[in-house]
């Protein structure tokens, strides 16, 4: 069995066996970019809570789940990558609002400490004159 191989010219107006019956035929190119809307991935909040502000770890495990919305944004997952996005994020409140709230408290206990150490002070001084 044998193929036979033709050649046909890439021109839209001149088909074979077409005659004189041509007509101009023009075309357009719509390039469709895909509806992906940007994902917030927290990275540098994740980063400087892993630095600064890293509560029990949490820091750490925020800049993993932030990473891994990346990766997912990167492939094309949208999906997985707003459930990754979402978690570090909240990962992040956590984290923050906690490391705050022991700052808070450790500069609370610090001043307390000094006026009980103000107070303590003056009552020896006072007891011993």
């Amino acid at each position: 069995m044998d193929y036979r191989t033709d050649q046909v010219s890439m021109n839209p107006n001149s088909y074979p066996n077409q005659g004189m019956n041509t007509q101009a035929v023009t075309t357009t190119v719509v390039n469709v970019a895909p509806n992906v809307t940007s994902v917030r991935d927290h990275f540098l909040w994740s980063i400087f809570n892993f630095a600064f502000m890293n509560f029990c770890c949490l820091g750490f495990v925020a800049m993993v789940f932030s990473v891994k919305s990346r990766d997912r944004k990167v492939v094309g997952d949208v999906e997985g990558a707003r459930h990754y996005a979402s978690t570090a994020r909240t990962l992040n409140i956590v984290t923050t609002v906690l490391s705050v709230l022991v700052l808070v408290i450790c500069f609370a206990m610090l001043i307390a400490g000094t006026f009980r150490i103000s107070r303590t002070d003056n009552h020896w001084k006072n007891s011993n004159d």
